[in-house]
């Protein structure tokens, strides 16, 4: 067999193949085109049955709310009817009212207007009226079941304290051994002195005082350094600028040690625990300063004191009461530096060093800037005023003095129906005369209230003031 017809065969082969291949995939596809048919006739069928379901249920449906908007709209028309019939009502009752109105203002010959007012003017009399002798009978319940038992804690613990008071001004008086001294101490044409107050910020009063100078200045913490200062100087004998300086940087480093030792002892005095050490160094630095002659420390121990031992009569915690009260002016150590008032300052102060809240809170509330909400709290202004007020403690100049005195009798003589004032006890008590046919018992109350809240908005002093109203009636007659 030859070439050409082997590969005739193939051809014929693989044409064979092919059309059998074609064959094969034209029944596949008619079998797919009847089973699509099948499937197309299946859905068309099933999609309108559910159509003609949906058809039904919109059908009800419509029904269904045809139903519900005629019962709406009858609801509607019965509505009206009410709305109606209520309207007429109304209008037939404000026709009586006001036909009983005008019945009413014919009898009485009062409009409505000045009858309510009336009224109103009447019933707020009658309450003012109860309100006074309620505040009255709880003020005098209140006093008769607290006044006692106060006075004992009170009393207890100011009485089981024992403290000294040191009266500092601004001004020290530094002794010299001579008169020579002088001269060595103002040096060549006053070059000493120069360099001295430059170098402390402490002026220094050289005058005809023998044997002695003053150091004088307002920061009590600086005035020290000063005066130790010189005491090393005029105590070695060698007095120029540069030796004024060394010296006044050791003076200067031996009252911060003083004033850290001050603090740790007035912790172990008040029998506080441990505190941050720039807490105590702040509190002793108060070691130097005073309040009306009072050394301030001297009265933070003594607050301490009287506090703890309140609280130990009372049954709170004496612990937190006495670190309350042995921190409550802390503030006076940075007043000159920082703005704000002494406790306000003393707050921010006890706060961003670790103090708890309720130490905080009895430090800001001390002086009523705040108002006390714990037990240590008012426990803290009671020791206070306690160390502030009691005799001998504090002092003042005459001037003020006597300006507080005519301040309070003018604010009391202020009042209607006032006849006399008279401040008694060194201004901490002030009785005020009335004239009873001006004054009645209720208003003799209201003026004691009013003249208090006065003298604790307007002046300053120590302790608390006691305001005293007295009414008296006096009937005379004569048998002859």
């Amino acid at each position: 067999m030859g070439a050409g017809s082997v590969a005739s065969l193939v051809l014929a082969g693989v044409l064979v193949a092919v059309l059998g291949a074609t064959w094969l995939m034209v029944r596949r596809l008619q079998s797919a085109q009847r089973r699509a048919a099948g499937e197309s006739a299946r859905a068309r069928e099933w999609a309108h049955a559910e159509t003609a379901r949906l058809r039904g249920e919109l059908d009800r449906r419509e029904e269904r709310l045809a139903e519900e908007l005629r019962r709406v709209r009858a609801l509607e028309e019965e509505t009206a009817g009410r709305a109606a019939e209520l309207a007429r009502e109304r209008a037939a009752v404000r026709e009586l009212e006001a036909g009983r109105r005008a019945a009413l203002e014919r009898v009485a010959g009062l409009s409505a207007e000045s009858a309510r007012a009336e009224i109103v003017r009447e019933a707020e009399s009658e309450a003012r009226r109860e309100a006074a002798v309620s505040v009255r009978e709880i003020e005098r319940t209140a006093k008769a079941e607290a006044d006692g038992r106060a006075r004992e804690i009170i009393a207890g613990a100011i009485q089981r304290l024992a403290s000294e008071q040191t009266a500092e001004t601004v001004v020290s008086v530094f002794r010299l051994p001579g008169e020579d001294m002088k001269g060595r101490i103002i040096g060549r044409e006053g070059r000493n002195i120069r360099a001295f107050e430059a170098v402390t910020g402490v002026n220094l009063i050289v005058d005809d005082t023998p044997e002695s100078v003053q150091l004088s200045c307002f920061d009590p913490v600086r005035r020290e350094t000063a005066r130790l200062t010189l005491e090393t100087l005029v105590a070695d004998g060698r007095i120029h600028p540069v030796r004024i300086e060394e010296v006044h940087e050791r003076s200067r480093a031996e009252v911060e040690r003083l004033c850290v030792r001050a603090g740790e002892d007035a912790l172990l005095a008040a029998r506080v625990g441990e505190m941050a050490p720039e807490l105590v160094r702040l509190l002793g630095t108060l070691r130097y300063r005073t309040s009306y002659g009072q050394n301030v420390l001297g009265h933070l121990v003594e607050s301490a004191h009287i506090g703890g031992m309140m609280a130990d009569e009372l049954g709170v915690d004496a612990a937190l009461v006495r670190r309350a009260a042995l921190l409550h002016d802390i503030g006076k150590a940075l007043t000159h530096e920082v703005e704000g008032s002494h406790a306000a300052i003393g707050a921010e102060l006890a706060r961003r060093h670790g103090e708890s809240s309720e130490v905080v809170h009895a430090i800001e509330a001390h002086h009523g800037e705040v108002d006390p909400k714990t037990v240590e709290a008012v426990l803290t202004q009671a020791a206070d005023a306690c160390s502030g007020g009691r005799p001998g403690a504090r002092r003042e100049a005459v001037e003020t003095y006597v300006r507080r005195l005519e301040r309070l009798e003018e604010i009391a003589a202020a009042h209607d129906g006032v006849s006399k004032v008279f401040a008694m006890q060194a201004g901490r008590e002030v009785r005020v005369m009335v004239r009873p046919e001006v004054v009645d018992d209720l208003r003799a109350q209201v003026i004691a209230r009013e003249v208090a809240k006065r003298v604790a908005q307007e002046l300053t002093y120590p302790g608390q003031i006691r305001i005293t109203v007295v009414r008296e009636s006096r009937v005379t007659a004569v048998a002859r």
